[in-house]
């Protein structure tokens, strides 16, 4: 595989993390670029690791990966995303207090569930002349850059949205979900 094909992957695999940083963003009351970088870059760190993983996987086990990555990802990303907008809709006074504490669980899981077609991608790869090493950096790359851009887009737009940019989180990470399911299902 050559380098702009490695590139092109890199970019294709970020991009449900992009959504997803939108989303992420826009519930985001006032996120600094340092906070957007650090959830870059463990979106990044996730999903540049994930291809490793699947590639390891595929030199044993390819068919279960690929079986089920797809539905993992949905659940993950449909919990997460009813969990978003059923805090979205609860209209907590604790509002405030609970952005303090970034919720860095919430922001791996979701990350996770963004790049598990990356570990699927991982698999394939192990059936082919590639070097890991360089299609992981350059996913991790790829996914850092686009989700710390999408934090801060979806934070734009969480100031159109204002008090529902939490919803509107929501019903993103179910929509990247459930077009991740489509996707591998309509294959």
């Amino acid at each position: 595989m050559n380098f702009v094909t490695l590139l092109l992957l890199a970019y294709a695999m970020s991009t449900d993390a992009f959504a997803a940083a939108i989303g992420k963003g826009a519930s985001l009351k006032s996120p600094r670029l340092t906070e957007a970088i650090k959830i870059g870059l463990i979106f990044g760190i996730i999903e540049a690791s994930t291809p490793l993983i699947g590639w390891l996987i595929g030199q044993s086990a390819a068919g279960y990966v690929e079986a089920w990555d797809h539905w993992i990802a949905f659940i993950l990303l449909l919990g997460l995303g009813a969990h978003m907008i059923y805090e979205s809709l609860k209209g907590d006074d604790d509002a405030p207090t609970q952005h303090a504490k970034q919720p860095w669980l919430k922001t791996i899981i979701t990350a996770f569930g963004t790049s598990i077609d990356a570990m699927a991608v991982g698999v394939s790869l192990a059936f082919v002349d590639v070097n890991i090493w360089l299609a992981a950096a350059l996913i991790g790359l790829a996914t850092t850059m686009m989700v710390t851009i999408g934090v801060m887009i979806g934070h734009s737009a969480g100031k159109f949205l204002g008090s529902r940019a939490e919803t509107f989180g929501g019903v993103t990470l179910i929509c990247v979900g459930t077009w991740l399911l489509y996707s591998h299902l309509s294959i």
